[in-house]
């Protein structure tokens, strides 16, 4: 059995921090790529014939399958132990993590399957909240961005590349992630500010651009990176959309992408983002983007009325 792949979190300018700087380095080099899926496709993709042991390094870092050694390039192997990211069984090794590529940047995150209650979650959504923050951002320069609940940093990272962003500042209740996102955006050739904190708690300061893609899924399961609270799943994302807007300098936009469970035709987030955005100061513009994802989830207890969950995009402006 495959042993407990959570990411260690790693101190800036420690051993394990550099060398995993150094991992996505290497892969980088090696023009390693991987389009991350969603767990239920890469489970069915490992009951594939012949998806048992890794035969190169996608299967690795990608797939999540165990290895020997001598897959490896030996600086790659050397930099992926003194990470912490080497773990080793009867099975052989296997990596602590993962690695997803978006256009020209790599991202650590968590290992096949993301179970773990700090699990860094990256998968198709990270690639649509990438796409509509590009499509919104535009050619727009920013000054500040926020991205609140930052996870791996990839929101981040694609906002300051689209906006040319002098200043960036990350939040996250999960240590694991920032820990992670600080790697992935020190390879990258960034640099960000992070707050440990739930939401914009530990953030009074105001930015031309907020954003974040939250989590929104109903229930309690622990992890961090699931849980978007009631109202079907959809509480977290009202609460920061509404903290954020409080927080945008004059002409400053909030770029939200999230899920929202639709109930006899009915959006219950954009209804309270509506009702609770006072229109002479801000403008909402909110748009389905898929109108149907995380379809299996609608069996889970909770979601008896609910027709099908709405990849959300919705952009609010200061006025």
């Amino acid at each position: 059995m495959k042993p407990n792949s959570s990411i260690n979190p790693a101190a800036v300018g420690s051993r394990s921090h550099d060398a995993g700087v150094q991992v996505l380095t290497i892969l980088k080099a090696l023009d390693y790529r991987f389009v991350t899926p969603t767990p239920a496709t890469h489970g069915k993709v490992l009951q594939h014939p012949g998806r048992t042991r890794a035969a190169d390094i996608r299967d690795i870092f990608g797939w999540s399958l165990p290895f020997s050694a001598g897959v490896l390039p030996l600086d790659l192997f050397n930099a992926l132990r003194a990470s912490d990211g080497l773990l080793e069984d009867e099975a052989g090794y296997w990596s602590r993590y993962r690695v997803a590529s978006l256009g020209e940047d790599l991202f650590l995150h968590a290992a096949f399957p993301p179970s773990s209650d700090d699990a860094v979650f990256f998968g198709p959504d990270t690639y649509r909240f990438a796409r509509f923050l590009r499509q919104v951002i535009g050619s727009t320069t920013v000054e500040r961005v926020i991205d609140i609940g930052a996870g791996s940093g990839a929101g981040a990272v694609v906002a300051a590349r689209a906006g040319r962003a002098k200043s960036l500042i990350l939040t996250d209740v999960n240590s694991v992630a920032l820990a992670t996102a600080q790697m992935n955006l020190e390879a990258g050739g960034l640099t960000g500010d992070y707050r440990l904190g739930s939401g914009l708690a530990t953030v009074p300061e105001e930015a031309d651009l907020i954003i974040a893609n939250p989590p929104f899924i109903a229930g309690d399961s622990g992890r961090t990176y699931r849980d978007g609270g009631d109202m079907k799943g959809a509480r977290l994302s009202l609460n920061w959309a509404l903290a954020a807007a409080k927080q945008l300098a004059p002409e400053g936009r909030f770029i939200l992408y999230t899920g929202s469970a639709i109930v006899n035709g009915v959006d219950g987030l954009r209804e309270a983002l509506t009702s609770r955005l006072n229109g002479e100061l801000f403008e909402l513009k909110y748009e389905e983007l898929d109108p149907d994802i995380f379809g299996d989830q609608l069996s889970a207890p909770g979601y008896e009325n609910v027709e099908r969950i709405a990849a959300i995009g919705a952009v609010i402006s200061r006025r």
